[in-house]
């Protein structure tokens, strides 16, 4: 980050690290010495850094393992911005989003209800 942005100060960089769980240890390790998961906070760190108003992500959770996926919720939810996210991972999908759209017949619609009424949709749509 520090060669991306000369002119920040560090000490902004390693707040901002810090929420999305990269600890001081973690925020001088080599980029070739991390796992995949961290690699990732340090990717999510850097496309938020100059406060898009909207990020659009597909499927990011995959490839992160558990904590990966938490300190991603942390860092979303202080996201300021907007959200249009594609995914499949509940978990994930619960703790960030607060309004659901359907994608049926080429058309985008706003979802009634939360992810377990558009679950019991599809399931009753598929006969089961």
């Amino acid at each position: 980050m520090t060669e991306k942005w000369p002119s920040e100060d560090p000490d902004l960089f390693r707040a901002h690290l810090s929420s999305f769980g990269l600890t001081s240890e973690l925020q001088f390790r080599a980029m070739y010495l991390m796992s995949g998961g961290q690699k990732s906070r340090v990717s999510f760190a850097m496309i938020t850094w100059e406060r898009p108003h909207i990020l659009m992500l597909d499927e990011p959770t995959n490839h992160l393992d558990y904590d990966a996926i938490n300190a991603l919720i942390v860092g979303l939810n202080n996201f300021n911005g907007g959200l249009v996210i594609v995914s499949h991972d509940e978990y994930f999908l619960n703790a960030i989003v607060d309004r659901l759209y359907e994608v049926d017949n080429g058309k985008c619609m706003p979802f009634k209800g939360d992810l377990n009424d558009y679950r019991k949709q599809v399931t009753k749509k598929l006969g089961y």
